[in-house]
């Protein structure tokens, strides 16, 4: 488990923060192999997730939980909570709830649609869900990293939206100067 959210600044600029050196240089796993085990049921933490080298989304999980919740909710049959969670609603392709899916088709899939394809989604032959959840499965990996909890997870995930790692700022959701 990574602990607080300090980190050193190396002289080109990034941080060396475990959890962010985990997820920018860690293993790639890819959503056609999900689901993972590696990554635990119950935790908070930060990961990204990436197209070939070009860092397209960070985010974190597992939102208000702390180091004492963390311990409390893992329990043998305990309900997924924090990074598994939300890299399993990603891998499903739905768009409803989840903005990384709502990004992928505004940014990646309608931009190569056709004009057939388009008329099929508005007959309802052909779900734009699916086409998300066929992208992500056949071009996306992530990386992740568990913290302590989340508020050291809301940190890290700040940083790698500001621009923090090498790959720069990722393009589906980088932090503004107005913080969004």
């Amino acid at each position: 488990m990574v602990e607080g959210a300090q980190t050193e600044r190396k002289s080109n600029g990034t941080r060396t923060h475990p959890a962010l050196i985990a997820v920018a240089q860690g293993e790639p796993y890819f959503f056609r192999d999900w689901p993972n085990a590696a990554v635990p049921r119950v935790c908070a933490g930060i990961y990204t997730i990436w197209q070939d080298a070009v860092l397209l989304y960070a985010g974190m999980a597992g939102r208000a939980l702390s180091e004492a919740q963390i311990v409390a909710h893992r329990r043998p049959g305990a309900k997924s909570k924090g990074l598994f969670s939300r890299l399993n609603s990603h891998a499903s392709g739905r768009r409803s709830g989840d903005q990384f899916c709502l990004y992928v088709c505004d940014r990646l899939v309608l931009p190569v649609l056709d004009p057939a394809q388009i008329e099929t989604i508005g007959k309802g032959a052909l779900s734009l869900d699916r086409l998300v959840r066929a992208y992500v499965h056949e071009h996306l990996s992530y990386r992740f990293a568990e913290t302590r909890d989340s508020t050291t997870a809301l940190l890290l995930e700040r940083e790698i939206r500001q621009g923090c790692l090498a790959a720069g700022q990722p393009l589906l959701n980088p932090l503004t100067a107005g913080g969004r």
